[in-house]
């Protein structure tokens, strides 16, 4: 049940990988590895908006698989049991099993203390990138007495830019996350208001 509930908080995470514009090379220097992450955090989180699917695996025992939509302090991510819109003013958290909506002020949702495990700031980490044939791989390693993510490495699709693959090391156990369907831009405010109609049976709990 704890590591069930330390899922809900990797959507917010498994968008942290890197592309960008890379020199030739075959190795960069932590400055360079560190714009090419600023760039793609801004592909992420800018105006435009972006959105992608995940599979995540944690060390090998949980699986789970969703979407998730991202647009300036708007979020929205779909799984089998959990679903959550947010449209920067209310928050709904949907229990498909429990068959029940919570109800929230957007960003006011108290926080399992297991979401504290996935803390991350980006001055906190070593960055360093290195290229294969088809591929950029993006190394960040935590420095000393950094609480959260250890490390995290990211696979990006040379050609595309887009993201492929994430690995995450929390505490002692490693989580893999397999992406696919990256979307950078294009994302309408209609993806972020809540489908209240498909959900008129379910429990609301208001919490705000």
């Amino acid at each position: 049940m704890k590591t069930r509930k330390m899922l809900l908080c990797l959507p917010l995470f498994i968008i942290l990988v890197f592309c960008g514009s890379f020199t030739k090379g075959s190795s960069y220097n932590n400055e360079e590895s560190r714009k090419i992450f600023d760039y793609t955090y801004n592909m992420v989180f800018g105006p435009q908006g972006s959105s992608l699917s995940y599979n995540v695996n944690i060390i090998g025992v949980l699986k789970v698989d969703g979407s998730i939509w991202y647009k300036d302090k708007k979020r929205k991510f779909v799984e089998s049991r959990y679903k959550s819109w947010n449209d920067g003013t209310k928050e709904y958290w949907v229990d498909t099993k429990k068959k029940t909506v919570t109800l929230y002020t957007a960003g006011k949702r108290k926080k399992e203390r297991y979401e504290s495990k996935f803390s991350f700031n980006a001055d906190d980490y070593n960055y360093s990138h290195k290229e294969t044939k088809t591929t950029y791989e993006v190394m960040l390693d935590a420095r000393r007495d950094v609480k959260g993510i250890k490390h995290l490495k990211a696979i990006i699709d040379k050609r595309t830019r887009a993201p492929k693959f994430l690995k995450i090391k929390v505490l002692w156990f490693w989580t893999t996350v397999n992406i696919s369907n990256f979307r950078s831009g294009g994302i309408s405010d209609d993806v972020f208001r809540f489908p209240a109609e498909q959900y008129k049976s379910y429990q609301m709990i208001d919490e705000r």
